[in-house]
């Protein structure tokens, strides 16, 4: 495995990965295992907007609801050009869920040196995530994330990326971007499916 994660990171550079998937599909969890072995920094949409949230005490996806778009750009965007990502590549947990907004995303990781190469949908169903969703209420392995702890608010999650996240996802398969990958298996398996998806093409662009 080391061979080919040395080929994704020479064709990855200072590019971005973004991972999308249904709540509780494993996406921080493989995001963050995904830069520590491509030497790259980890940013997730939800961390950062949860993290602002609690500093200015609004409370926009309280409800299970994505950001206003408005509100995405001004508090997520600005993320692509810190001095301290610079010429370094970058991990995505969901940014840009609302469609319309993988555009400008594109636009302004680009700008800032950090292309998006490629998009990995942790594909899992809802059967799967109602499952989790009770597992980890037994576990209580969720941190500070009580809206899973609400099952109104993730059946408002899950509306939203049926609805917002989905269209979102098209629009990156039209672009040659998107990889599936089969988020229900163990998380060793989800891992080395990404890898070897990633591998294929990053060896495919030198073809």
């Amino acid at each position: 495995m080391e061979e080919k994660i040395n080929v994704i990171k020479e064709w990855l550079g200072s590019g971005s990965i973004n991972l999308f998937g249904m709540p509780m599909s494993g996406k921080d969890t493989q995001g963050i295992k995904l830069a520590e072995v491509l030497d790259a920094k980890f940013l997730s949409s939800g961390l950062i907007i949860r993290t602002i949230e609690k500093e200015t005490k609004n409370n926009y996806s309280a409800d299970g609801t994505l950001i206003p778009t408005n509100i995405f750009y001004e508090w997520v965007l600005p993320y692509f050009e810190r001095k301290d990502l610079f010429k370094k590549p970058l991990i995505l947990s969901s940014i840009g869920r609302w469609q319309g907004e993988e555009d400008q995303v594109m636009s302004v990781a680009a700008g800032a040196g950090h292309e998006i190469k490629a998009v990995i949908s942790l594909e899992v169903s809802e059967a799967d995530v109602e499952k989790r969703f009770e597992e980890a209420k037994i576990l209580n392995d969720r941190g500070e994330r009580q809206d899973d702890k609400n099952p109104e608010i993730l059946r408002t999650r899950l509306q939203e990326y049926r609805e917002k996240t989905i269209p979102v996802l098209l629009h990156y398969k039209e672009l040659g971007l998107l990889i599936r990958v089969n988020g229900d298996q163990t998380r060793e398996a989800v891992f080395t499916e990404i890898i070897e998806k990633l591998y294929a093409k990053a060896s495919g662009s030198h073809a």
